[in-house]
């Protein structure tokens, strides 16, 4: 469950490490995001000479969460921190993500969600 405020790390290789959310997208009414859900978030940290600075903001999906996520199946995972991958502004495929390296476990959701590209990078798809 990340709300506004929350600090999520960024688990690709663009350059930032820290961001804290400050917009849950997704309709006026909507106060949390779980995996898949959309975010906008600020860099508080990034590593110097890379596509990010620190103060930029930028739009992100959530792709792991402490909080645990029911399953379809019944059955629930859960992480041990609150990650996002931070997407690309493009109007053609919005669901591209920014870096070509992704870090850490991705969960199969996010590539039911329509982001191959993501599931693709990733290491583990869980």
């Amino acid at each position: 469950m990340i709300q506004d405020r929350s600090l999520v790390l960024i688990t690709d290789n663009t350059g930032a490490k820290i961001g804290r959310v400050f917009k849950v997208l997704g309709g006026s009414k909507k106060r949390t995001a779980e995996i898949g859900d959309l975010v906008v978030l600020s860099v508080q940290s990034a590593e110097p000479r890379k596509m990010v600075k620190k103060k930029d903001v930028l739009t992100a999906v959530v792709v792991r969460q402490r909080k645990p996520f029911r399953r379809t199946d019944g059955s629930y995972i859960r992480f041990d921190d609150n990650a996002v991958v931070i997407l690309a502004k493009n109007p053609k495929d919005p669901f591209e993500p920014k870096a070509n390296r992704i870090f850490g476990p991705i969960p199969r959701e996010i590539v039911e969600r329509g982001y191959q590209k993501i599931g693709s990078s990733a290491p583990e798809v869980v």
